[in-house]
């Protein structure tokens, strides 16, 4: 069955779930309200279809997935279930079950727990949404036959996408790190040297680290620190992922560079990054 969405908000990622939806012949809708020019041009290129307020886009839809940084994640479903949308909600933002199971108590019964794992969806093959919850398989029916495979699982979506996430991001992190106390500690070339004798491509995987987290790096602070909170929930040490976490703030004022090197990057790691207010520019909604 066809249905009506609200996809709250067409970022890179959030562009490409739209457009596998419009694909299959969903109609989605999305708010240009505040949003960026670059936004707009994502959003008409996937094929979404304008709305002039929130209220007037949830009268007119069944259902809303949310995908946006995960520290605005329980304000967009605050702001959704303030207009009374009684449909299904489905968040699938990198958020620690914990948030979810706030997001939940916020939306109601329609709450569907997602977790996207992978590029944008705009080949098939390479991105995965994983949900989970009672109306986990009409969501994933949304998507058949897309670029992007939804999957239902057993359990909680967002711990899988905590638990991936956990080593991915987590290990980059660790890998600029170590790099910039490489730097401070004069031992850079040494260090290359060693790996690539006892770690080959390790020094080329660290290189290619900056250029695909620096200007992403705004958004997978918050990650961290939600994928922390997971660790500590469950009893386990949350302290590496702090400490990931504060490595991409440091990096957050290379947000949507087009190009990043590893100097810039070890440039911010070694001088503190962006600071608090640097921080709050860089981690607005």
């Amino acid at each position: 069955m066809k249905e009506r969405i609200l996809l709250l908000h067409p970022g890179a990622m959030g562009a490409s779930v739209g457009a596998a939806l419009h694909g299959n012949g969903h109609v989605v809708r999305w708010l240009p309200a505040g949003r960026s020019a670059a936004t707009a041009s994502r959003a008409q290129d996937a094929g979404l279809v304008a709305a002039e307020t929130l209220a007037g886009a949830l009268a007119e839809v069944e259902a809303v997935i949310s995908v946006c940084p995960p520290h605005a994640a329980l304000e967009v479903a605050a702001a959704v279930a303030g207009q009374g949308f009684a449909g299904l909600y489905v968040d699938a933002n990198a958020v620690s079950p914990a948030t979810a199971t706030r997001i939940a108590g916020v939306v109601g019964a329609g709450f569907v727990d997602g977790g996207i794992i992978g590029p944008p969806a705009w080949r098939a093959g390479l991105t995965r949404l994983y949900v989970s919850g009672e109306e986990a398989s009409r969501v994933a029916g949304w998507f058949e036959g897309s670029p992007l495979d939804a999957r239902v699982v057993t359990g909680s979506a967002s711990a899988l996408k905590m638990c991936y996430a956990a080593y991915t991001k987590g290990s980059t992190a660790l890998l600029l790190a170590i790099r910039a106390l490489a730097e401070q500690a004069g031992v850079s070339a040494a260090l290359r040297a060693e790996w690539d004798i006892s770690q080959p491509g390790l020094g080329d995987r660290s290189e290619r680290s900056a250029a695909a987290a620096g200007a992403k790096a705004w958004r997978f602070a918050g990650e961290m620190r939600e994928i922390a909170a997971t660790f500590a929930a469950a009893g386990l040490p949350d302290g590496f992922h702090l400490a990931a976490a504060e490595t991409y703030h440091r990096l957050a004022p290379l947000k949507d560079a087009r190009q990043v090197d590893m100097k810039a990057a070890l440039a911010l790691l070694a001088g503190g990054g962006a600071g608090d207010e640097g921080a709050a520019a860089a981690d607005g909604p």
